[in-house]
């Protein structure tokens, strides 16, 4: 059954990541959160924040900023469990962009994450995007298709409406 995109009862979240007629250099996901931009800005800048719905890391909101997130190794994609980030750029409350780098040898991702917020209604339309996978390289190739999956970014945002809803409590 299609429903129209207004339908209540339509799926709220939409990954483009790991379908197979996709951008295999990207990684789309979209969400509606039904909490204003400001908030949901706060989550995704606030290293506190982050470190509940995200991962442990020393983000400072600062272009030119380097700060790494910490998680668990991931060997099948020769990922040493350290991603080291630079923020790019960003407009306060609406776009938050940076880089996304594992140097480990064989994976070598060198990837661009990109959030970028709109109003609707009394919530926020959440895009994430995170460009730069490489599909020749059988590890970024693999990483995209495990980030793009369902434990991947959308899990993460699904994270992210939890902590953002938590902390408006």
């Amino acid at each position: 059954m299609t429903r129209a995109p207004d339908d209540p009862g339509a799926p709220r979240s939409r990954n483009e990541g790991s379908g197979a007629a996709d951008d295999l250099r990207t990684i789309r996901v979209e969400e509606f959160l039904p909490h204003p931009p400001d908030r949901v800005w706060r989550a995704l800048t606030d290293p506190e924040l982050l470190a509940r719905w995200f991962m442990p890391c020393d983000f400072r909101l600062e272009i030119g900023h380097a700060f790494t997130l910490t998680t668990t190794p991931r060997p099948n994609v020769a990922f040493g469990g350290v991603c080291h980030c630079r923020v790019l750029d960003f407009e306060t409350g609406r776009m938050l962009r940076y880089s996304w780098t594992d140097p480990g040898e064989d994976n070598a991702l060198d990837s661009t994450v990109t959030w970028r917020l709109e109003p609707e209604g009394t919530g926020t339309r959440l895009f994430l995007e995170h460009d730069g996978f490489d599909p020749d390289n059988p590890y970024q190739a693999m990483s995209r298709r495990i980030m793009g999956g369902g434990n991947g970014w959308t899990a993460v945002v699904a994270r992210l409406a939890t902590a953002v809803a938590a902390a408006a409590a």
